[in-house]
């Protein structure tokens, strides 16, 4: 029978996981479906619990995003070192009555700057916005790949601070640099590499209050956002760094998961051209 996986979320109805996992399933071979599953807000658990129970296939696995990404975490059996260390979940694998959680969104970010963009994290001073789900998925990946410097600034200093410090202290973590956090009024003067935002502000268009001394020359600025032409994006422009936004992310955390389930991993080149002609 064909095995199944799906995407809960609430909005889900914009969502390109759909098509994007059925390109990797036609493109290498594998016999599966993949459909979207709007959860309520307080409904989520049961609504895994349905889509496990269903009758149709073997539910193998699922994905999940805002805003059940912390609840995930809480309904899994086992988690990966990943997934414990950015506190949320965004991959589940049915197994043997086992859930298994783990966050693909770090590796999918740290594959679409070195393979899509050229832009390899190591050495660099880098700039993480942001001091939520968002940010806390990436951390650690971030980190493992030896850059200069990451420093997190957040509209409140002290959940940065706090942040950087629960990053810093993780048990079993050999990076050579340890993350700092600040507030935006600390950024004055500063100067990075590569300028992710990790914030909500790409959702509603709200402007950070960024010096323009942050987008030091051939900056890379990353907008986690995807689909849309937003303030930071429009800042870096004219500051004059390079800007991308969060599609390639998408797809490269999709194929971290479909690795994950499957087994396999699938060619993304392919896939981020289609949804590109697409948009």
């Amino acid at each position: 029978m064909t095995d199944r996986y799906a995407l809960f979320g609430n909005p889900v109805g914009h969502s390109k996981s759909p098509r994007i996992h059925t390109l990797f399933a036609k493109q290498t071979g594998q016999d599966l479906s993949y459909e979207a599953i709007l959860a309520p807000d307080d409904g989520f658990a049961a609504a895994v619990t349905a889509f496990v129970a269903n009758g149709k296939g073997p539910a193998r696995g699922a994905n999940v995003t805002v805003p059940f990404k912390e609840e995930a975490f809480r309904l899994a059996t086992k988690l990966t070192s990943r997934a414990e260390a950015a506190g949320a979940v965004n991959t589940l694998s049915f197994d043997a009555g086992a859930v298994i959680g783990d966050n693909t969104d770090g590796a999918g970010l740290v594959r679409d700057l070195k393979t899509n963009l050229g832009c390899d994290p190591a050495g660099r001073r880098i700039l993480l916005l942001g001091a939520g789900g968002a940010a806390r998925g990436v951390i650690l990946p971030l980190l493992l790949e030896n850059p200069a410097e990451l420093l997190i600034a957040n509209r409140t200093e002290e959940t940065a601070a706090r942040l950087a410090l629960e990053f810093g202290r993780l048990p079993g973590c050999a990076v050579a640099v340890k993350p700092d956090g600040t507030g935006f009024p600390g950024l004055a003067g500063r100067s990075f590499d590569l300028v992710i935002n990790a914030t909500s502000a790409g959702l509603d268009n709200a402007v950070l209050p960024l010096p323009t001394s942050v987008f030091a020359p051939r900056c890379v600025a990353y907008e986690m956002v995807y689909g849309r032409e937003t303030a930071f994006m429009a800042q870096a422009r004219t500051a004059g760094a390079r800007v991308a936004d969060g599609l390639g992310m998408l797809v490269e955390q999709a194929a971290e998961a479909f690795f994950v389930w499957r087994g396999v991993r699938p060619h993304t080149a392919p896939v981020l051209a289609a949804l590109k002609s697409a948009s």
